[in-house]
């Protein structure tokens, strides 16, 4: 997904009105799968931050339907606009720049968001900036802790995506130095929830079932933790074989007449997941020279994860920077928040054009055609794209075509 180019007098005029205007306030909007955000921000003050979802229609499938999550996202976006604007106070002349997830994600989902964002942004004759999602779960942070610290690694988990960024500038200069090669974590826990039996989404409830086992009790694998892997893929993740192997040892623990132990599975799983994240992304800051990690995404939320990361970096002298919970699932502050650090890099608006990306383009590559703000010489990495679950009803999970070179391959 590229940013586009600015065109012709008209983006001109609308930037130079912009650069006039002393901390602008930025709408943003999210609608990348089943939530439907608005959030309202101004540097890094938050005024409102208003969320719809669709995600109890899906129960009953056991996954994300495409349709019905545009359908929704049509149905919710104007209450929810019309809420976020009264909560904060401002009307829709009191906003300078809007942003708006262009992916990745669901393409019928986004282009709800990006038609909405073009028709404001067209007839209030405001800048549009269409934004990288994933980017966006990291610059909702500095929302609640303060400005972004100049040099960060970056580890974005959630139910599509699982990423290890390095961040020089969060509008400039990101480079992707790994992530998921199959399965995201969050993806991960949800089938891992279904084999067990779970509620939809399975991801909280094995969070919870973990919490109550002994994460000694089974020894599930590790990927790409051993031999040639470990360096080649020193900060990629492989969690497909660990779900095999749990449905395995499920399958093999019925057959013998035994009872499965929920909690135990659920514990040992967990900790096999949060070892891989939590020990790469260790790593990462320690081989780049960060001194801060900053985590985002919906997967954020997990207990173990957080317990973990916060005791190996704190045992390596890296600073943990985790958003809270309200932060950690899709939102319009995430949004707004990426869209205001492009403003504040004085980057040009998007051309108006630019279409729904529902996956394959690079964490960085968002930013490249800004002009000359835009990172040059950045190693490139697929991003990910959305695919159907293997029972055929859409998931709002996404697979990597790891195509490209990336940072630390050999």
């Amino acid at each position: 997904m590229t940013h586009a180019r600015p065109c012709g007098r008209r983006h001109r005029a609308r930037r130079l009105r912009l650069e006039g205007v002393n901390n602008p306030l930025v709408l943003g909007i999210e609608s990348t799968c089943d939530e439907t955000g608005v959030g309202l921000v101004r540097g890094t003050q938050l005024l409102v931050d208003r969320t719809a979802t669709s995600m109890d229609e899906y129960a009953r499938y056991g996954g994300i339907i495409p349709e019905i999550a545009s359908r929704a996202h049509l149905e919710s976006f104007l209450p929810t606009l019309d809420a976020a604007l009264d909560e904060a106070g401002v009307t829709l002349a009191d906003v300078d720049a809007i942003a708006v997830a262009a992916g990745p994600g669901l393409v019928g989902s986004l282009t709800v968001g990006i038609c909405a964002a073009k028709a404001l942004a067209s007839s209030l004759g405001k800048p549009l900036y269409g934004v990288n999602h994933v980017i966006g779960h990291l610059a909702v942070d500095k929302l609640a802790e303060g400005p972004l610290p100049e040099h960060f690694i970056g580890l974005v988990v959630s139910g599509g995506h699982s990423n290890i960024l390095e961040i020089r500038n969060i509008a400039t200069d990101v480079v992707e130095l790994g992530g998921t090669l199959d399965d995201a974590a969050g993806e991960a826990f949800d089938k891992v929830g279904r084999l067990l039996g779970l509620p939809y989404p399975g991801g909280p409830h094995v969070d919870r079932l973990s919490q109550q086992g002994d994460r000694e009790a089974i020894r599930f694998p590790r990927g790409l933790a051993a031999g040639k892997d470990k360096e080649r893929h020193k900060y990629d993740f492989s969690f497909s074989g660990l779900k095999t192997a749990v449905a395995r040892y499920i399958e093999g623990t019925t057959a013998r007449g035994e009872t499965v132990s929920k909690e135990n599975v659920c514990a040992a799983f967990s900790e096999a997941v949060n070892d891989s994240l939590t020990a790469k992304a260790v790593r990462a800051a320690l081989d780049t020279g960060c001194d801060t990690i900053v985590v985002g995404g919906g997967f954020s939320a997990n207990s173990r994860l957080r317990a973990l990361l916060t005791e190996r970096a704190e045992a390596a002298g890296v600073t943990v920077r985790m958003p809270p919970l309200r932060f950690c699932t899709d939102n319009g502050a995430q949004i707004a928040a990426i869209g205001s650090e492009l403003v504040a890099a004085g980057l040009p608006p998007s051309d108006w054009d630019f279409s729904p990306d529902g996956g394959g383009a690079s964490a960085q590559s968002l930013h490249e055609g800004l002009g000359d703000g835009g990172p040059r010489g950045v190693e490139a990495a697929r991003h990910v794209g959305a695919h159907a679950d293997e029972g055929g009803a859409g998931e709002c999970h996404h697979a990597q075509a790891r195509q490209s070179r990336r940072v630390g391959d050999a």
